[in-house]
């Protein structure tokens, strides 16, 4: 009578568990980033020196370190840390890469439907759009989790989400997860594991089902799951461990802490007002508020499918006189396939300025910093006061395609009048997707 969080605990606990329990778990990956791993280094030397240890990683094959919070590094504080981290790295002999968002780096290359998945930052339930257990931890964890392998857990409640209905034209899973913000509230999720269901998920291809369990993170959510399909399994197939790999699902008989039916049938573009995640309205009550910039990238919005939004609502237009307009491929190979297919010149001629693969402005740093009294629509995943530089300035959270809209105007805009048939709709392009994966498999 397990959920997918528990049945995939009780696995890797080596016992039958349920909501409430502590376990000690087998991790299958972990995961630290350019910030995260500075801060894990001392406790990790401290417990992997310790009496009867090693002094090494537990399994250097499973564990990844990617540089994308602030690459290249925009400081001299930056810099150091990074240098700092190579020579552990070096010491260990671990991986690091450079080519985009650690969330969808993991997710082109390693995340397979029923691991279990530890990294240092707080969006690492991004992984859960493959069907995998992915949990957010702190350095002082993950350090544990390089010394040994396993980590400790209290098994969530899970809470079930059916989506229904069809989404119209120039409205996304972006804006439904967005309406769940609105719905359940900032701790709405808390510590919880948020399973999702329904037509609505089915017809979504897997980048958007990144994207709903990414924002949960938003909700308090200690990890958010799609159940593997044939879309997923395509996805990920080829990847080492494909054919050995144990996608995890929920047991008919399986007890939710709380059940939320949503239907996007009739659903509006949504945003999420400054300052608050759950500060959720229909995109028409705010419009024609005027913008300063516009991003759109990150780990919940800067897939390929994004990007391809976006563009086809910028072809043969010109961004707003002033506006800036910053893109940020999420990985190298969204990159890559968009520098192909022509996208990313399709975003320049309008105005784009296009930024190598990372996590770009969201978090403040580099690439887009907002100034006092400024104004971002984003299509990132927070809008707390400071996040992306000043706290005097506003985020507003929105889908690539608000977003696009907003930067055409200079104002907040409904997307609806610039959405044309050649974007294609969420369903469309999933199964689009599903057919050249099939074909190139």
């Amino acid at each position: 009578m397990g959920t997918i969080a528990e049945n995939i605990f009780s696995l890797k606990a080596g016992r039958s568990v349920s909501a409430g329990d502590h376990v000690v778990a087998r991790i299958d990956y972990a995961m630290a980033h350019d910030t995260t791993t500075a801060w894990a280094i001392g406790p990790f030397k401290s417990m992997a020196s310790g009496a009867g240890g090693t002094g090494r990683v537990w399994d250097s094959s499973k564990i990844l370190i990617p540089f994308d919070h602030a690459v290249p590094a925009p400081n001299v504080a930056a810099a150091t840390m990074q240098r700092q981290i190579r020579e552990f790295a070096r010491e260990q002999s671990l991986r690091i890469v450079q080519e985009g968002v650690c969330h969808q780096v993991m997710s082109e290359r390693i995340v397979l439907p029923g691991m279990l998945i530890v990294g240092a930052d707080s969006h690492t339930p991004t992984q859960g759009g493959l069907g995998a257990l992915a949990c957010g931890v702190g350095s002082t964890d993950i350090a544990i989790a390089f010394a040994t392998g396993k980590l400790w857990f209290r098994v969530p409640e899970s809470m079930k989400v059916v989506i229904e209905g069809e989404f119209a034209q120039g409205v996304y899973p972006k804006d439904a997860v967005l309406a769940l913000a609105g719905k359940v509230g900032a701790e709405g999720a808390a510590y919880r594991s948020v399973e999702f269901y329904g037509p609505a998920v089915d017809m979504m291809s897997v980048g958007s089902r990144m994207t709903m369990a990414n924002m949960c993170s938003e909700m308090g959510a200690k990890c958010a799951i799609v159940p593997a399909d044939r879309k997923t399994i395509e996805y990920v197939r080829g990847r080492q461990g494909f054919e050995s790999m144990k996608p995890a699902y929920a047991d008919k008989d399986a007890h939710y802490a709380q059940e939320i039916a949503i239907d996007v049938s009739g659903m509006e573009p949504m945003v999420a007002c400054p300052h608050e995640i759950d500060n959720v309205k229909r995109v028409r009550e705010v419009e024609g508020r005027p913008v300063d910039q516009v991003f759109i990238g990150s780990c919940t919005n800067g897939r390929t499918e994004d990007l391809h939004v976006a563009a086809a609502m910028m072809r043969g237009r010109k961004v707003a006189q002033g506006l800036r307009f910053v893109v940020v491929p999420a990985s190298r190979s969204v990159y890559e396939e968009c520098m192909r297919d022509g996208t990313l010149h399709e975003l320049i001629e309008a105005g784009a300025t296009v930024c190598n693969p990372g996590c770009g402005p969201c978090l403040g740093r580099h690439q887009g910093v907002l100034a006092d009294g400024e104004v971002c629509v984003s299509t990132s995943n927070r809008n707390f006061q400071g996040r992306m530089g000043s706290p005097k300035a506003e985020i507003y959270l929105a889908s690539p395609a608000t977003a696009a809209a907003s930067a055409l105007e200079g104002v907040i805009t409904d997307p609806r009048d610039f959405v044309a048939e050649k974007v294609p709709k969420e369903e469309q392009a999933a199964e689009e997707q599903v057919q050249g994966d099939e074909q190139n498999g």
